[in-house]
């Protein structure tokens, strides 16, 4: 079960130029984790850019083979219509 106490307040620095550091260094942090976030991003697209360029290759390959079994697809159909006709011719 999770802990249900609830978080301990932060103090509200009471000068100006406290609560401004404050906020600056708030700020900085800020920054800091949305750059880090930037490059898992960035990276993350380079992974996705690479495994889409394999897919891209794998589909490429596959579509080959399709083409390569088409042709013997209708080299097999020829065949087996002249070998019909032979058929025909032989028993008439």
């Amino acid at each position: 079960m999770p802990d249900q106490t609830p978080p301990a307040p932060i103090p509200f620095p009471r000068r100006p130029e406290d609560r401004l550091r404050v906020a600056l260094r708030e700020l900085e942090v800020a920054l800091e984790e949305q750059a880090l976030a930037f490059q898992e991003f960035r990276a993350n697209m380079a992974v996705l850019g690479t495994a889409v360029h394999g897919l891209q290759n794998s589909l490429q390959s596959y579509s080959g083979s399709l083409d390569n079994l088409a042709l013997d697809v209708q080299d097999a159909h020829e065949t087996a219509i002249e070998v019909m006709r032979n058929c025909d011719r032989t028993q008439h």
